[in-house]
């Protein structure tokens, strides 16, 4: 029976794109048993020799991931030189890639995993944004980036939404006269909530096409123009009391509303 190979895994990242792929092509030879030793952070041309004493001594192969292209030309050259077998398994894509794009790759180590961490952020927000989503759950807005306050139909949810996919986690919460508001919005950052201000004849004009949309009469009270002043003067206090900043989304696209907030947020964020 031949001898059973070590597999010296070799990355100048954490190495488990390397070690998946060494461990796809292994499973096509069915019985074969190989041991695999992951070397991460190879970082400079001092790692290499290191690794190549080690795969000599053990007299194994190397499967490596260097993105940049100094330290593939010398993984390729030692290894020519001493006999071992080396397999580059990203370097000649991304030379496939760069000819046929055009563009130059960036070379950078650990893209891969980067890419992965902020997707899994952005599902966490949009997540957090539906859970805590129209005053559900007032827990959240302690735990919220952001916190959103308006009177219904001033576009919490859909701004919620927008701000999630940017990794932020939102919370909104309605402003009604009737409903006292959660304790919890006085005791977070004022400089993490952002009231959400707008005209009384534009809202009028939404709320009533809101009924329409959904086959009710267009003079409920929720779109009564004096309920609507009623609703904004309580808002107004509850927001006066707080002391946050306050937006206009009288005229605004969810897009317009979202770029405004988030240079105030930022700004104060990197003030403090």
């Amino acid at each position: 029976m031949s001898r059973l190979p070590i597999i010296y895994v070799v990355s100048d990242s954490v190495g488990e794109t390397a070690e998946l792929v060494t461990k796809a092509a292994i499973s096509q030879f069915n019985g074969t048993s190989v041991a695999i030793k992951r070397f991460p952070y190879v970082e400079d041309f001092a790692h290499i020799d290191e690794v190549i004493s080690l795969v000599k001594l053990d007299r194994g192969m190397i499967a490596y991931t260097l993105v940049k292209p100094d330290m593939r030309k010398y993984m390729k050259e030692v290894s020519e030189r001493e006999g071992i077998a080396a397999s580059d398994l990203i370097g000649p894509l991304m030379d496939q890639i760069e000819e046929y794009s055009g563009k130059t790759p960036l070379h950078e180590p650990g893209l891969v995993r980067k890419l992965d961490e902020d997707y899994f952020k952005k599902i966490e927000a949009i997540e957090f944004a539906v859970k805590y989503d129209d005053g559900r759950d007032p827990r959240g807005i302690i735990k919220a980036d952001i916190v959103l306050l308006g009177v219904s139909r001033t576009s919490k949810t859909p701004l919620s939404q927008y701000l999630a996919h940017k990794r932020l986690k939102v919370a909104n919460v309605p402003i009604v006269p009737e409903v006292e508001p959660p304790d919890e919005i006085f005791h977070q950052a004022p400089h993490k909530c952002f009231a959400l201000k707008i005209s009384p004849d534009k809202l009028n004009q939404i709320r009533r096409e809101r009924l329409i949309s959904l086959g009710l009469n267009d003079n409920a009270s929720y779109a009564n123009i004096e309920r609507i002043k009623e609703e904004l003067a309580f808002f107004e206090k509850v927001i006066e009391k707080i002391g946050c900043p306050v937006i206009d989304v009288t005229n605004k696209a969810v897009e317009e509303t979202a770029n405004v907030l988030l240079n105030l947020y930022q700004k104060k964020v990197q003030g403090q």
